[in-house]
């Protein structure tokens, strides 16, 4: 099934309710995002060059359960055996950076990361909910205490926020797309929808591709092999759209069924989600067609790096994706995330040559596509890691610090921000808070942290990110 919100229209001014239906997303099915870069561009008579521009778009890669920073990008070579473990660090394009050597790859491409070495604004709580807001505290849910501090309806998500203050790029295609995993256990893991609306309402809700929740819009009898069938699509709406001419449907619809007839109107987002028509040499940069005999009936989760760069291609502000082996649920029930409580160093042998291989194929592939520079791309999880590895050969819970990867997006890359004390327990120079990344992020979005509000159920404004700032050190 297909959830379908939608930010308020703007494609249907000065054009008759006649025009809209017929032309619906089909106008502008052709032009892929650096043709309509370089049209903004031109018509402000700037040039697509310019990294002071605002940029596009989001990428944002959940890694739910809790990945370790001590692991990943901020190991301990000096350590004593029970806290640097079995992993040793190499060195990077970028002198100085050292990250994980099961990520040659990205090691090889420092120059266009940014590491992020003291992130703090955790809670000791699987819920990606400050992840995808950048605010801890929350209303309850299944399985997460209720935090107190957030406002009436919730605090949105940062693709519920480029909803509400864009809208839609391009008819047919939604702000914010989530790709996350359909099953239950998936969104268990998550806790919170990555596109969730909070305070701004459920029409600028992410538009969840694998959603089988009954609160959500759903297409009845449309699949997206149907959607993909562009003429057998046309065929069913030309009856539909003779109905709704001589009834006048439209003029009683809101914002939110709007835009759901422009997905359904429109093959682009389907086309975007379709990769049977991904040119081989492309899906092997994501590992598409290799073997992964090792992995649970052969299968990972790599498609997911190729449909986020495909889908905010076509146009959309935000793609998440949640990015674990295959398949992406609770541990405890047998199946994959990173909450390593045990035999983490077998673990992360399985899933960090996997992150190693998608994170950079997508980097690659926007960079090659000339949109790197548009898109931000950020990484992270919950919380970090325990320095100290348990009896069973794992890393608990550590909400003191843990790390984050940016890349894109016009950010100064080829940089670390930030480092943690002599054994990764705590922040030792500049601690940097999800809020921080998110003002760095609204800000290359064309977006004042400090001057924007929205307002929650209950009539009050609401800062974005409150009173932090953008990070001068990504910005400058």
């Amino acid at each position: 099934m297909l959830t379908i919100p939608g930010p308020t229209s703007r494609f249907c001014d000065g054009i008759s309710r006649r025009s809209w239906l017929r032309i619906g997303g089909l106008a502008l099915g052709g032009l892929a995002l650096p043709d309509i870069l370089r049209a903004e561009a031109q018509s402000r008579g700037g040039s697509t060059s310019s990294s002071r521009r605002p940029i596009k778009g989001i990428i944002m890669v959940l890694l739910p359960g809790g990945p370790s920073h001590l692991d990943m990008y901020d190991l301990k070579p000096d350590a004593p055996a029970e806290i640097r473990g079995e992993f040793r660090p190499i060195a990077s394009q970028v002198p100085g950076i050292d990250i994980c050597e099961l990520m040659p790859r990205l090691a090889g491409m420092t120059n266009n990361l940014a590491l992020i070495r003291s992130l703090v604004g955790f809670r000791n709580d699987h819920n990606t909910h400050w992840c995808s807001t950048g605010w801890e505290s929350h209303a309850e849910m299944p399985a997460s205490p209720l935090i107190p501090g957030f406002p009436p309806g919730g605090w949105p998500s940062l693709g519920a926020v480029l909803s509400k203050q864009f809208g839609p790029r391009i008819p047919g295609v939604p702000p914010c797309v989530d790709l996350t995993s359909i099953e239950p256990d998936a969104r268990f893991i998550l806790r919170t929808p990555p596109g969730q609306a909070g305070y701004l309402g459920s029409a600028h809700a992410g538009f969840e591709v694998n959603a089988v929740d009954r609160r959500n819009i759903m297409l009845n009898g449309v699949s997206l092999e149907r959607l993909s069938d562009r003429q057998a699509l046309l065929n069913g709406f030309d009856r539909f759209r003779r109905q709704v001419d001589q009834e006048g449907f439209t003029d009683g619809m809101d914002e939110f069924h709007k835009q759901a007839f422009e997905v359904l109107t429109s093959p682009r987002l389907a086309k975007a989600l379709d990769l049977t028509g991904e040119d081989r040499a492309c899906r092997r940069r994501y590992g598409l067609d290799a073997e992964y005999p090792g992995e649970r009936e052969g299968k990972t989760h790599l498609d997911q790096f190729l449909l986020a760069r495909r889908v905010i291609e076509a146009g959309a502000r935000c793609v998440t994706l949640s990015f674990s082996r295959w398949p992406f649920g609770r541990m405890l029930q047998g199946d994959y995330n990173w909450d390593w409580h045990k035999d983490c160093f077998r673990e992360a042998r399985g899933t960090l040559p996997l992150f190693d291989l998608g994170l950079s194929a997508l980097i690659e592939d926007l960079d090659e596509r000339g949109l790197l520079d548009d898109i931000a791309v950020v990484a992270w999880g919950e919380f970090g890691r325990t320095p100290k590895i348990n009896g069973n050969a794992g890393r608990d819970h550590w909400p003191n610090v843990g790390g984050a990867l940016l890349a894109g997006g016009g950010l100064k890359c080829g940089q670390v921000i930030g480092s943690t004390t002599r054994w990764g327990e705590e922040p030792h120079t500049r601690p940097v808070h999800f809020r921080d990344i998110f003002a760095t992020l609204y800000w290359r979005l064309g977006i004042d942290v400090s001057k924007t509000q929205f307002t929650d159920l209950a009539g009050r404004p609401q800062y974005l990110v409150g009173d932090h700032q953008p990070l001068p050190e990504l910005i400058a």
